[in-house]
């Protein structure tokens, strides 16, 4: 037998193991979430009678310190965390089916800082979709992710609601890159290769069903050859999406230049089965109503998004998330 087909043998064995693993911890996580749903539900319930009131949860975590000093997660904080877990969900059948999805840890995190049940919903689809792991949810929730997509959703004028449309409403107008290493005064060549240095954050910003491609693309039309930043793939969408990065403010002429791009891409890079590809220009400051001017006489579907490479301060979105909420519902 080849060396070859016995790595491929063994590579089928790992595959099977570690397939039953996570089909083993998922099971494990299930179960455990199930029973901190019923422990929360048995002291809520005891919780309502005047009798026993917040000192049944004091005596319990004191019992559980004193008889089980090993399990952990039983102190009085614990307990009340899973009374909530339970009150929170108990007659929301929405969501009552896809807890278990979800670690511990993940959903103590959304109970902490998420004020809403539409936020919650939000974050657990997220999380589902997205796999997250305790670090990347409490990344997303701190940078504002919520207020961003929310905000990105906002009506807007035809033109840009048509682009939205046409690219499954999946692009933010605003992109927090705080985990890029670079000053503010920066090259695109710099932000470009910041980007690929930290491609891991990168693509937890834009979303785990984007595949990198290549950086500076090549290109050629003509006699001419052309670079494109970043190029990337998107599962959800299944075409290629071409990032152009741009360290001002937008300017009309971007468009041109990525509609170029993409129209070299769909006649020669894309394949049959494919959707067009989309591009995205990235850029520090971008005036809503230039963008819309710009798009109008676009035939390719292409975002215009801005980046932060700070954090944005959180009340600030959630206050500009309210304005609009209270605006909509004046306008009905």
């Amino acid at each position: 037998m080849s060396d070859i087909l016995k790595q491929e043998n063994y590579s089928e064995i790992v595959n099977i193991i570690k397939s039953a693993r996570e089909r083993a911890y998922s099971k494990v996580n299930e179960e455990l979430i199930l029973m901190y749903r019923e422990i929360g539900k048995y002291i809520s319930e005891k919780t309502l009678n005047a009798a026993y009131g917040d000192s049944y949860v004091q005596g319990l975590a004191d019992f559980f310190e004193k008889e089980y000093p090993e399990l952990k997660g039983f102190t009085r904080r614990g307990l009340y965390r899973m009374k909530q877990f339970y009150e929170l969900y108990k007659d929301d059948k929405k969501v009552s089916t896809v807890l278990t999805q979800l670690s511990w840890s993940n959903h103590l995190k959304i109970m902490s800082a998420c004020k809403t049940q539409e936020e919650r919903y939000f974050y657990i689809a997220l999380c589902i979709k997205e796999r997250y792991s305790a670090r990347e949810l409490a990344r997303q929730i701190d940078s504002g992710y919520y207020e961003r997509h929310m905000l990105s959703q906002k009506p807007s004028t035809p033109v840009l609601t048509a682009v939205k449309k046409s690219t499954g409403n999946i692009f933010l107008d605003t992109y927090t890159l705080d985990f890029l290493d670079v000053p503010e005064a920066v090259t695109e060549r710099d932000l470009q290769k910041s980007i690929i240095k930290n491609l891991k954050s990168f693509i937890l910003e834009i979303g785990k069903d984007f595949t990198l491609v290549g950086e500076e693309y090549r290109l050629q039309v003509g006699n001419h050859d052309y670079f494109i930043d970043l190029l990337f793939y998107h599962r959800g969408l299944s075409c290629l999406v071409a990032f152009e990065l741009k360290i001002g403010e937008f300017k009309p002429e971007y468009v041109g230049k990525v509609n170029l791009y993409l129209e070299a891409l769909d006649r020669e890079i894309k394949k049959p089965n494919e959707n067009p590809s989309v591009g995205v220009i990235l850029c520090a400051k971008k005036d809503d109503e230039v963008v819309e001017f710009a798009l109008s006489r676009s035939l390719s579907p292409t975002m215009v998004s801005e980046y932060k490479l700070k954090l944005i301060d959180k009340q600030l979105l959630q206050n500009k998330l309210k304005e609009y909420v209270d605006l909509a519902i004046d306008e009905e």
